[in-house]
């Protein structure tokens, strides 16, 4: 059986690699650390029976290129870039386990509203280029978090929350009604969370449903002292949107992990002091690296009774 990943950072990890070799002895990892277009993607996989794939887009032209390929194993938690339909209609499985990097994510994204919060991120940089900036922002303790999609990584975080005694304002499409009770949450539409929240933070996946979902609309409703956070899927708040906020002061701050376009190209908006953007490594924790390559390796072990 040829066993193809396509992953960087799954290639990489020493742990991971004595795993998959174990295993699967013939493997064959993405050393090299490259970065696929479409065209060299399906060249690389196009003769796999299996392959573990992080970010990279498996949709119906690339399936079409692959007549062997018998499971799509997935090195992380998001589907999106995953045709599932495409691939039930070929009878490929589909392994995926979620929630395993749901700390990982969880904890920056906490990280994340405690620089915001205590003008951290701002003060930092200055004093780099010689500015004493005395402003230390304010507590996150007490205030009103809006938590927009209550997954794994939307419960951890609000697990991790605790101890700062907020008020959490939360939405999502799944009726969790007892959860919320058990925990002191308030559900309430996206607009009541868009309008009154001190921070605001999405943990959906992307689709139809969620594509644009923060944008110029949204941005002109939140409080000019609010602040939201994108550690979920590029694509869910609009980029240009977003920078028309920043540098108008919408909103007071924004922090992103992930972007329509990775690595994303717009200069502008990476360079504005209110924003902090890091590269899409919210699920990439040591811990996290190796509890997804592990699930992934297992699917595969799974399907081939290994």
């Amino acid at each position: 059986m040829k066993i193809t990943v396509t992953s960087p950072s799954f290639s990489s990890n020493r742990t991971l690699q004595q795993e998959i070799y174990k295993y699967f002895p013939n493997a064959k990892l993405n050393l090299d650390g490259k970065r696929f277009n479409k065209k060299d993607l399906i060249e690389y996989i196009k003769d796999a029976d299996a392959i573990i794939v992080g970010l990279e887009p498996i949709d119906k032209e690339v399936l079409e290129q692959c007549p062997n390929l018998k499971i799509v194993s997935k090195y992380g938690v998001g589907l999106n870039n995953i045709d599932l339909e495409a691939c039930k209609k070929r009878d490929i499985t589909i392994g995926w386990t979620g929630g395993v990097n749901k700390l990982s994510v969880a904890e920056m994204t906490l990280g994340y509203m405690l620089m915001l919060c205590r003008n951290l991120f701002i003060t930092s940089n200055e004093l780099k280029n010689g500015i004493w900036n005395k402003s230390g922002g304010f507590q996150l303790s007490e205030k009103r978090i809006g938590i927009i999609g209550v997954g794994y990584i939307g419960k951890e975080l609000i697990r991790l929350l605790k101890p700062f005694n907020c008020e959490i304002l939360v939405n999502d499409i799944i009726n969790q009604e007892q959860y919320y009770k058990e925990n002191n949450l308030k559900e309430v539409s996206k607009e009541e969370i868009f309008k009154t929240c001190d921070i605001v933070t999405i943990h959906t996946p992307f689709d139809s449903t969620t594509d644009n979902l923060i944008n110029k609309k949204v941005f002109e409703t939140m409080k000019n002292s609010s602040f939201i956070i994108n550690s979920a899927r590029g694509g869910i708040i609009n980029e240009d949107d977003l920078k028309y906020a920043l540098l108008n002061n919408l909103i007071a701050g924004a922090a992103v992990d992930a972007y329509v376009e990775e690595p994303p190209s717009d200069k502008e908006l990476l360079s504005l002091p209110n924003l902090i953007c890091t590269p899409h490594i919210g699920g990439n924790s040591r811990e996290a690296v190796e509890a997804m390559g592990l699930s992934a390796i297992n699917h595969l072990k799974e399907f081939y009774n290994l």
